[in-house]
């Protein structure tokens, strides 16, 4: 059954009886019955006699698994394992407005680790390597409009103070696929972060690891990006 769902998933329209067949290595007759069974459940449609399709009973099934994933749960883990990794705090961060909030922290030493919700705990998107990524996952426009309407304020000596600056800077991020906070928000802290992905491909949270700007090291790049596919994955992104 499965690989008969499978063979339909594969198929942008409707797929004969003798492909799907084949394509599942099933004898005509068990698919055409297991097909039957199917149609029953609203699992898949028959579009005309002999050719099938998927049902709409899994799109209300994915829309009801889709409302009760939480990004903060899938999470938790990876975090996990990013922090035993690198011994550094590790965030989970969301867009609201023009402002990344954290809602997830990893802390503490190798032994006693700790999640501590922050609540309120939040800073505009161009001082920070996650809030970078929502900008880029934007688009231009988006961009253009955000410098316009906070004026790209800066906080340290290192703040892109400039549209222009912004620009060239998610032009490398969008190149090297994460981004960086080089003591943009705080004189002495460095941060990479990473994109997670929903099952839209659409941007909805950003990983992120901060120390000590002596402490951070660019190697760790290769293992925030993988633990971010994790959870797109995890959320249902098939290409992340």
């Amino acid at each position: 059954m499965m690989r008969l769902v499978d063979a339909l998933a594969a198929s942008s329209g409707p797929v004969a009886l003798k492909h799907l067949a084949a394509a599942t290595a099933l004898h005509p007759s068990t698919a055409h019955r297991i097909l039957n069974v199917l149609v029953a459940e609203r699992l898949a449609e028959r579009v005309e006699p002999g050719s099938y399709r998927l049902g709409i009973r899994l799109l209300e099934l994915g829309n009801l698994v889709k409302s009760r994933i939480s990004v903060r749960e899938l999470a938790l883990l990876p975090m996990h394992r990013l922090h035993e990794a690198t011994g550094e705090t590790v965030n989970l961060s969301v867009r609201q407005g023009d402002e990344i909030v954290y809602v997830e922290r990893t802390a503490g030493n190798r032994s006693m680790m700790r999640v501590v919700q922050l609540d309120g705990a939040r800073a505009p998107l161009h001082i920070t390597a996650a809030g970078k990524l929502f900008l880029l996952d934007a688009g231009n426009d988006a961009v253009a409009g955000y410098a316009k309407r906070t004026g790209l304020r800066t906080y340290t000596r290192n703040s892109l103070a400039t549209t222009a600056a912004l620009m060239r800077e998610l032009e490398s991020v969008a190149r090297h696929g994460y981004a960086l906070d080089n003591e943009e928000a705080e004189i002495g802290v460095r941060c990479i972060a990473a994109p997670i992905r929903d099952d839209t491909r659409r941007m909805i949270a950003g990983l992120s690891v901060s120390a000590p700007a002596e402490r951070l090291q660019a190697s760790w790049a290769p293992q925030v990006k993988a633990a971010a596919v994790e959870i797109s994955r995890a959320m249902g992104c098939r290409n992340a």
